[in-house]
């Protein structure tokens, strides 16, 4: 149907209205009096109601002659009259073809806009249903705003799904596999068993027991403790359960070797935070992927995030058996266990218990403190006590990467405060030493295997061009436990009079006693018959083929047997923590051409530094931490990022393997999140995200 408007100052038109079932007669008085100044122009409607855009055509577009003055508000009141089409328009806004926008301030007349006789205007639902895999590798179809910037959107979608800290997620576009053909993707997807979340919830937008507009936190009356969301809307969410480990053969075929080239192209599809879906191009029901893409999880807590903890766990599981890290067969052989301990634990009876899950109270530890002060005794210092603080002395090896004819040498050691200065041996420690190595602002990197009983600390010392590198070995695990305690909290400032230093030492001993295989003392030998599941699901495709699978059993159970006595969330809690502490763990890799060079190079962006990589061996030339930089800017027409360090170190940019905007939505999104702080009632700043991200295109 084809229909022309003319307006004269009045709208005036009879419809019927869905949402009061009543008839009536709506009227716009013009501010401006009858002009002879017309535009026409085209406004696709979608022949669908409210939430759902058709896929098909819409039927036959509006051709509407309008004053160039009217506002948006008016002209969608005008294009409702004109359709009398007896639906639901609430939830419906325009869109602008050509200019990829989003006339949301219905305020604004045609002409602030700046539309024209030639404009293409859909009027479309901005709420529509996309499927996102999350990280658990399942899909899942809900309705999502596709007029809300997407930062907002991922807010809303981890509302619903009930995980926290929704900005360390963001969607990223699937990658393309051109070894896959066509028809075997088409055939492959139609077989994918996809979680529609709308069903539960009662329809797009409803309230039934899946989804809370508001998040309301309930309290249990027995404990008072607040009630998870996930009991409350799911009963027993699915979201917060491990999912099986697939067979080896399905794993092997999604396994494919990557190189941080490869990771590169990979990583080049993370949608702008700052543009909603419709502005990059996102179509109703396209696939994508739901991902942690910030790797700093803050304020994990086991009370509270069931579902987040699980999908962590889920990513950084996958992350391990498609190798998209490196690690070591001794790393490989713990993840093995720490699986199938938690796939053991989920396949059990036993009901999901988060009340018996330690927390710290930070409160109640100080009113503690300061009521047994007051009452005269001596409790654990939760403060430095600087009247007295520890130091350190042993005879350590010491290590240079960039004198490679000089092998390890031994030093005497002495740490104290946040600085570690060696000598030539015990006796000349009085004196003046022969190096200082100050820790704060450094990392802190284990170069540890148990097995070979090699215990070995990586420091990364800030220097004014980069970073130095420094190998430290140890003797034993205790030595080991000891000192790298020391160096994680000197890196941050702290000293060894601090409290925490003590539980430091012993998750060390805990992590060294994980990566061990030999059992307990006491325990007898495990039965490999008692294993129920496949060894090789827990591996990596490439490391089943360099052992038989009762191999892989065997070590399997004997290093399960140090961690038997885990809960299932402590289990995943020690996965994530081991999955931190890898090298490349949270390295994100883009090729760039730095200013002045001739040649490709390989930026990484971590959490807390920036490393310049040699294309061909991958190896890293120089690294900058963000605790030195002074300032970012981007060139948007040549689309140059330039960084300044603190003496004035400078470098400079483009970026080849995607568009300048990611690489500095990354700079500027890890720096956003150091700004948050340990309160239950934060709201996010999303004025400062956009202005930190957005940049000034």
């Amino acid at each position: 149907m084809t229909k022309y408007v003319v307006i004269n100052g009045r709208i005036s038109a009879q419809h019927h209205n869905m949402m009061s079932g009543r008839l009536i007669k709506p009227h716009f008085n013009h501010a401006h009096p009858p002009t002879q100044q017309w535009v026409q122009g085209r406004v696709c409607v979608g022949s669908r109601g409210c939430r759902y855009e058709a896929r098909d055509p819409p039927q036959d577009p509006l051709n509407l002659r309008y004053d160039s003055s009217i506002a948006v508000i008016c002209f969608t009141l005008l294009i409702c009259v004109s359709t009398e089409a007896p639906q639901d328009w609430s939830d419906h806004a325009l869109w602008w073809e050509q200019r990829k926008c989003w006339l949301l301030k219905t305020h604004w007349t045609l002409d602030k806009y700046g539309i024209q006789a030639d404009a293409n205007l859909r009027y479309t639902p901005q709420h529509k249903p996309l499927l996102l895999q999350l990280p658990n590798m399942k899909t899942i179809k809900m309705t999502v705003c596709f007029s809300s910037v997407v930062f907002k959107a991922v807010a809303e979608i981890c509302q619903m799904l009930n995980i926290r800290r929704s900005e360390e997620l963001s969607l990223l576009k699937p990658p393309d596999d051109p070894s896959k053909k066509k028809k075997k993707k088409d055939k492959n997807s139609a077989q994918e068993d996809i979680w529609d979340i709308d069903l539960f919830s009662g329809g797009p937008g409803g309230t039934g027991p899946m989804y809370s507009k508001t998040m309301t936190a309930t309290y249990d009356p027995e404990n008072g403790m607040p009630v998870s969301a996930t009991s409350l809307w799911f009963g027993e969410n699915p979201l917060a359960e491990s999912q099986p480990n697939l067979p080896p053969a399905e794993l092997a075929k999604m396994y494919q070797p990557l190189s941080p080239v490869d990771k590169a192209i990979n990583m080049a599809g993370w949608l702008d935070s700052s543009c909603s879906l419709m502005e990059q191009d996102i179509l109703h029901e396209e696939k994508l992927l739901l991902r942690f893409k910030y790797n700093v999880f803050f304020d994990l807590n086991p009370k509270y995030d069931a579902v987040r903890i699980t999908q962590l766990y889920e990513q950084a599981r996958w992350s391990i058996l498609l190798e998209e890290i490196d690690c070591t067969e001794e790393e490989m052989l713990m993840f093995a266990s720490l699986q199938y301990h938690i796939c053991k634990l989920t396949m059990s009876s036993e009901p999901l218990d988060l009340s018996n899950e330690p927390e710290i109270d930070e409160v109640e530890a100080a009113l503690s403190n300061l009521e047994v002060t007051l009452e005269g005794g001596l409790p654990d210092r939760i403060l430095e006590d600087i009247t007295d603080i520890p130091e350190l002395a042993d005879s350590l090896r010491l290590f240079r990467p960039k004198r490679l004819l000089r092998p390890y040498k031994e030093y005497w050691f002495v740490f104290k405060d946040t600085t570690i200065s060696y000598y030539k041996n015990k006796e000349t420690s009085s004196g003046e030493p022969m190096e200082q190595f100050h820790l704060r602002g450094c990392e802190v990197v284990p170069d540890v295997n148990v097995t070979e009983k090699k215990f070995g600390i990586k420091l990364l010392l800030p220097v004014a061009d980069g970073m130095n590198e420094v190998y430290i070995r140890c003797d034993n695990q205790t030595q080991y436990a000891k000192w790298k305690a020391a160096c994680i909290l000197a890196s941050k400032g702290k000293t060894m009079a601090y409290s925490s230093y003590k539980s430091e030492v012993r998750n060390i001993q805990s992590f060294l006693q994980m990566k061990s295989m030999a059992p307990p003392p006491g325990q007898a030998a495990p039965d490999l018959g008692a294993m129920e599941m496949n060894a090789e699901c827990f591996f990596s495709p490439r490391y089943t083929k360099k052992h038989k699978t009762k191999q892989l059993t065997a070590r399997i159970l004997e290093a399960h047997q140090n961690i038997a006595r885990l809960s299932l969330m402590e289990a995943k809690m020690r996965f994530i923590q081991a999955w931190q502490s890898l090298p490349e763990f949270g390295i994100n890799y883009y090729i760039v051409r730095f200013k002045g060079s001739k040649k490709d190079e390989i930026l990484g962006i971590s959490y807390n530094r920036l490393i310049r990589m040699d294309m061909s061996s991958y190896l890293p030339v120089t690294t900058w931490r963000f605790a030195n930089m002074k300032q970012w800017n981007v060139n948007w027409e040549i689309r140059q990022v330039t960084i300044q360090f603190d003496q004035n170190v400078s470098m400079a940019f483009c970026c080849l393997s995607c568009d300048c905007k990611v690489v500095h939505e990354f700079i500027g999104g890890y720096i956003f999140l150091s700004t948050r702080s340990k309160d239950q009632n934060e709201t996010l700043d999303e004025e400062l995200f956009h202005k930190l991200t957005g940049g000034q295109q």
